[in-house]
């Protein structure tokens, strides 16, 4: 009895400790995020001329900077911040991507901030879909 009782325990303070570590991550980059999205929409110069390398216009710019501040408000959510990780993760893959093959330059950042994004969606799954299936069982398809 005794050690079914330290088992849980110990599995109880495991989990309590990944929902920090998860909640300091996703706080961090919700910072991130926040910062380098509300410098595409304001038109940063040395951002404009990034994307203005990449080649696919100005309203690029706009879409990945309203991406990343609604990822970063859906990470600070505890019942969204799953799928805002999830889709975080696609704008940092496509980031690291642009990168390599368009831009040149260090992937570095973008790859920091895709793991971390890829570790809370994989951290925050049961919410994610626990928050799908209720969603669309309230759809009248």
């Amino acid at each position: 009895m005794e050690q079914v009782l330290t088992k849980d325990m110990r599995s109880g303070s495991t989990g309590k400790i990944t929902n920090v570590v998860l909640w300091i991550l996703q706080i961090g980059a919700a910072g991130m995020f926040l910062m380098v999205g509300f410098l595409k929409l304001s038109g940063n110069p040395q951002l404009v001329s990034l994307f203005q390398a990449i080649g696919i216009g100005q309203w690029f710019r706009f879409l990945t900077g309203a991406l990343e501040v609604c990822g970063a408000i859906l990470l600070l959510i505890p019942r969204t911040s799953g799928l805002g990780a999830l889709m975080l993760a696609g704008v940092m893959a496509c980031a690291v991507m642009t990168h390599l093959f368009i831009v040149g330059g260090s992937p570095l950042g973008a790859t920091t901030l895709l793991i971390v994004t890829a570790v809370v969606a994989w951290g925050r799954r049961q919410r994610t879909k626990s928050l799908l299936a209720e969603l669309s069982k309230d759809k009248d398809w």
